[in-house]
């Protein structure tokens, strides 16, 4: 995997990345083991694009962040999330501008809420509100004035 990249300039990188930074897609705030959604992804990428470049260097990370950042003592849940591989079926599918990404994972949130609503009134359910508050309540909540 990854011709051009062998495993321990990967390794090496992923060390130089972290004095600086973070590893984009690795990490949850929630979910303490591997994003069941990246694993849905990375299936679907072995069994139809193994060969695509990309694909073979996010596999080669999966490969060696989860250890490098449990080593590193750094992050409290070191396996990916779904930003970690998405992108590679996102190009590999003819969708190169990196801009939209966030604009689909929008918009399949609003599905997903949008579905959730429709449930609820399927099923009956109360409607559910955000607690609203003005600006003032804000403000005053952080100590902040006009």
């Amino acid at each position: 995997m990854g011709d051009d990249l062998s495993d321990e300039k990967m390794k090496k990188f992923i060390w130089e990345t972290l004095k600086t930074g973070v590893i984009p897609g690795y990490g949850h705030a929630v979910l303490r083991k591997t994003d069941p959604r990246y694993m849905c992804q990375r299936e679907f990428a072995l069994k139809h694009l193994p060969n695509d470049h990309m694909f073979q260097l996010v596999s080669q990370l999966y490969k060696h962040v989860p250890d490098i950042l449990i080593e590193h003592g750094k992050a409290k849940n070191p396996w990916p999330n779904v930003d970690a591989h998405s992108g590679v079926l996102l190009r590999h599918f003819g969708l190169t501008e990196m801009n939209y990404y966030t604009v689909l994972f929008g918009v399949s949130r609003a599905l997903g809420v949008m579905a959730s609503l429709v449930w609820d009134r399927a099923l009956g359910l109360p409607i559910e509100r955000p607690k609203s508050m003005s600006t003032d309540g804000l403000m005053k909540q952080v100590g902040a004035s006009r």
